[in-house]
């Protein structure tokens, strides 16, 4: 579905938001829009069959922080991330990454939730049961 003679330069807001590899799928950018949460050049938009041209400005909420983007061009395929990079320019100040310490596992308290490998082997050895 190319842009038609009466809407030059148009796409679907949807389309082109799956295009430019913001959203994993079209029917995430489907329901994104249609919830209300999309701005397009400041007005807010709830339909998904808006057209958005070069030169606009979408303002919507993705993960923890609002994302800006100008339109530069209409997507023509979901191609790689490099091409899809080239639709769009970012807006929003780059925000900080807060880095996770990856080394230490989730903590929980001893006795809650499931019963570690030492915590079984003595329930068994108390229990009698020597299956082995």
């Amino acid at each position: 579905m190319e842009a038609t003679g009466d809407n030059p330069g148009g796409q679907r807001i949807d389309r082109w938001l799956w295009f430019a590899r913001l959203l994993k799928s079209r029917t995430l950018a489907a329901a994104l829009v249609a919830s209300g949460k999309m701005r397009v050049n400041g007005e807010r938009s709830a339909k998904p069959s808006r057209l958005v041209r070069p030169g606009d400005v979408l303002t919507f909420p993705l993960g923890d922080h609002i994302r800006v983007v100008k339109v530069l061009a209409p997507g023509t395929r979901r191609g790689p991330a490099p091409e899809a990079r080239a639709l769009y320019d970012d807006m929003a100040p780059p925000q900080p990454r807060i880095a996770a310490d990856k080394t230490a596992g989730p903590l929980r308290e001893a006795g809650s939730g499931r019963p570690t490998k030492k915590e079984r082997r003595q329930t068994e050895a108390l229990k009698g049961d020597s299956s082995e």
